[in-house]
Formats: structure tokens, C-alpha cells, sequence
């Protein structure tokens, strides 16, 4: 499994609902751009948003992952 797929089932194993799309920013595999929608996010500000995505990430931040750009939003958002 490489790590945008590795990723992407990591997110959705631990936010039930979510929908979740994950790319590559340089070709490296490790540089991902992730957008997650999630109705988990409601009522939520946008830096506890990110921090529940990063929590989920943080084993795989010490070695898989160098960066990431993250954007989430509830599943409202998902149908525009």
C-alpha cells in the first residue's frame, strides 16, 4: 500500500463518516495534500479540525510524512 492510500484509510478508519482525498504534492509520496469531510468537524473551529487530522497522523509524521497541506470541512461542503 503507498502512502497516499496508507493515509487515506488511516483517516477514515478513525473519523467514521469521513470522505477523505489525498495527493501528492512533489512526486515524493511524502508531501500530501489532504482533504477530509467530515460532519465530526461541526461546531468546530478550523484549527481543532486540523489537529484531529493531526493527531491521526502523528506516528506516521516521524517517519512517513514530511509535510502536509490539509483542508476539512464538513459533508455539506462534499455536494458543491
Amino acid at each position: 500500500m503507498d502512502n497516499l492510500e496508507h493515509v487515506k484509510k488511516l483517516i477514515e478508519s478513525k473519523l467514521q463518516d469521513s470522505v477523505v482525498q489525498v495527493s501528492d504534492l512533489t512526486g515524493t509520496m511524502d508531501h500530501l495534500d489532504i482533504r477530509v469531510y467530515s460532519d465530526e468537524f461541526k461546531g468546530k473551529i478550523l484549527i481543532d479540525q486540523h489537529q484531529m487530522v493531526m493527531d491521526i497522523l502523528k506516528e506516521d509524521l516521524k517517519s512517513l510524512i514530511h509535510a502536509v497541506k490539509i483542508k476539512t470541512m464538513t459533508k455539506d461542503k462534499l455536494q458543491e
